[in-house]
């Protein structure tokens, strides 16, 4: 028994303190979070605590403000995904072919990720100023520049939920392909070139190659990329503060909701989106984290 102590007692002694604050800082806030949206607290003022118990969400999603942003940000998750990983995967081929100044055009693709996307945000709301004509400016005054007129528009001032939110996707897809050509390239490099080699020994034409051999050797890197950019898309909202600002009801998403409803010291609501959050990125989470213990508990 002492024998079986002093093999793992000094790595527990180690791994204590981020365990106490993983519990407290993460779980113990978490806990706290679903306990206040249980209650009937919708002031700051302090005083006995009333429990409605799930009165908040059944009050939530009977309101059309949530359930537009709720909406919204489902056009934004699926518009920021599908243009991340098709800019991600094709700038991944093109270096994957090798390019002279390869290491430029990957420092050039990467580069918008090291910029917060407050910064992004505040540059792409000049982007995309909604003024058009003579009083056009950022990418519309570009259009006009280029006789481009018909591609001026009103991004999202204006429009169905789809363009509004799109534009919103824009600068995000900007921002984060880099670090998908990243994932995908690396990817590409980690096949054996025996398998390449193979495959064109048995008069694979180009494209089988890449549809039969090398595609299908990246698809736990694909879902990887699918599940990070979900948990990201769903938590978006610095970005999206910056360009439309906090009271935008057409490019509301539940996090800026979220942050609308705390600063009105509404603790009760603010919590119950904080939780109906958490449970959409444990939707997406949880399954990836299965399958890939399981994966590896196989192999």
């Amino acid at each position: 028994m002492h024998g079986r102590i002093r093999t793992w007692g000094p790595g527990a002694l180690v791994l204590l303190p981020t365990v106490l604050l993983l519990g407290y800082f993460v779980y113990g806030l978490i806990a706290w979070t679903f306990n206040t949206s249980l209650t009937a607290r919708h002031t700051a003022r302090k005083g006995p605590v009333d429990y409605v118990g799930f009165e908040n969400y059944a009050n939530l999603f009977g309101e059309e403000r949530f359930v537009n942003s709720l909406k919204n940000l489902g056009v934004l998750t699926v518009a920021f995904i599908v243009g991340t990983l098709i800019f991600g995967l094709l700038w991944a081929l093109l270096l994957e072919k090798g390019v002279p100044g390869e290491s430029i055009f990957r420092s050039v693709f990467l580069f918008p990720m090291a910029v917060s996307m407050i910064a992004s945000g505040v540059v792409w709301s000049w982007l995309l100023n909604p003024s058009q004509g003579e009083d056009a400016r950022g990418l519309n005054r570009l259009f006009s520049i280029l006789h481009l007129n018909f591609l001026e528009n009103p991004w999202w001032t204006a429009g169905s939920r789809w363009t509004t939110m799109m534009s919103i996707a824009l600068p995000a897809v900007w921002q984060l392909s880099g670090y998908i050509m990243a994932l995908f390239l690396a990817g590409f490099r980690g096949i054996p070139a025996e398998l390449r080699e193979a495959a064109r020994v048995d008069g694979a034409s180009e494209f089988k190659l890449y549809r039969y051999v090398l595609f299908p050797q990246l698809s736990p890197i694909a879902l990887s990329a699918l599940i990070i950019l979900g948990h990201m898309s769903l938590k978006l909202f610095d970005l999206i503060y910056a360009i439309t600002g906090p009271n935008q009801f057409r490019t509301e998403v539940p996090a800026v909701y979220m942050w609308n409803t705390l600063l009105r010291s509404d603790q009760a609501k603010a919590a119950g989106i904080a939780i109906v959050l958490l449970a959409v990125v444990a939707v997406l989470v949880i399954p990836y984290v299965a399958y890939t213990v399981r994966q590896e508990a196989d192999e």
